[in-house]
């Protein structure tokens, strides 16, 4: 996938750009979207809409269809049915508009290795219109705000997965985009990378940017969005903000690690209806508690009464991961691969 939908074509730059003047309403607006590929169906009359300046989280396994969301929101694929509409512009009629008005950062970054830092947001910004001067102080600005200034003038190739990732992300803000698309921007970076990046998100958003980010990772989507939908069959199975996606699943949750297999059958069968999940393999058991130390105490009672079966315990909050398996009946990653969208 291309990694900025908002390069700029002959025709485009003859469309201006809405900059501060928003149309009121959604940012982003989709309403019985399908599409096929051959005889697979990827969506199937999903609708949702996003508020500007705020984050909005996609989630979904391997193959629910989160890159072809994606693909029809920036331009890049056509839907076979529905409606769409991002900053206020159909994605079909009006696609010169809605491109001079996004950005997409995706899966991978897609930057020239043999240009430094500072080359590759000074041709970003030429690409753009902006003259000489122009285009070097927003190079500065833009490694500045994405912690790379000292590293400017070094070539790409000599920087780390975090740092292209960084730096592919500068490069779709050179032309400050009302929207910005995210398609899995952490995948394959490694846990302090990770972080950069959510607080570069973040700063985004704190900005009044309107975000749509599309993860598997639902920490990631816990920590940065205030707006979450659920893909799952190519369809929204559920959305909200996070609190109200967890409150879905209930209250708090007493975990069990057991210290053998035989542990693990005797607590199920004491404990029956009210196991929420049991993982036989990593010999855990969950079940529901009020987050009292009075209940979690009568439950370990009543599951462990000869206290040998207990090896370790803790208490939690729901997760995002809790919700994706109480409502798709599977845990929220899954080996089969998105093919319709590769």
């Amino acid at each position: 996938m291309p990694s900025h939908a908002g390069k700029q074509t002959a025709s485009d730059r003859r469309v201006p750009r809405l900059d501060g003047r928003l149309p009121a309403g959604p940012a982003i607006e989709v309403a019985g979207l399908t599409k096929s590929f051959g005889p697979v169906q990827v969506l199937r009359g999903v609708e949702f809409q996003v508020r500007r300046g705020s984050v909005f989280s996609l989630l979904g396994p391997n193959g629910a269809g989160k890159t072809t969301i994606v693909r029809i929101l920036s331009t890049l694929a056509r839907a076979d049915a529905g409606r769409v509409r991002v900053v206020g512009c159909d994605v079909v009629t009006q696609a010169h508009q809605v491109r001079r008005n996004i950005s997409l950062t995706g899966q991978y970054a897609a930057i020239d290795e043999l240009q430094t830092g500072a080359e590759t947001l000074r041709m970003m910004g030429r690409l753009w219109g902006l003259r000489g001067e122009e285009a070097r102080r927003r190079s500065a600005e833009l490694l500045a705000q994405f912690g790379l200034a000292g590293a400017g003038r070094r070539q790409v190739r000599h920087y780390s997965g975090g740092m292209r990732r960084r730096l592919d992300l500068a490069a779709s803000l050179v032309s400050r985009p009302a929207v910005i698309f995210l398609d899995e921007p952490t995948t394959g970076l490694d846990v302090r990378s990770r972080q950069t990046m959510w607080e570069a998100v973040k700063r985004l958003a704190t900005d009044g940017s309107t975000i749509f980010l599309t993860t598997q990772y639902l920490e990631e989507a816990d920590q940065l969005a205030q707006q979450v939908a659920i893909l799952d069959g190519g369809r929204i199975v559920a959305a909200g903000t996070p609190a109200e996606l967890k409150a879905h699943v209930g209250a708090e949750r007493l975990e069990l690690v057991l210290a053998d297999e035989a542990a693990f059958d005797a607590v199920a069968q004491r404990l029956g209806r009210r196991v929420l999940t049991a993982d036989r393999a990593q010999l855990t058991i969950e079940v529901e508690t009020d987050g009292t130390g009075r209940q979690a105490r009568a439950l370990l009672d009543e599951s462990d009464p000869g206290r040998r079966a207990v090896r370790h315990f803790a208490l939690r909050s729901p997760t995002l991961d809790d919700v994706f398996l109480a409502l798709t009946g599977h845990a929220a990653r899954r080996a089969d691969q998105e093919t319709a969208d590769a």
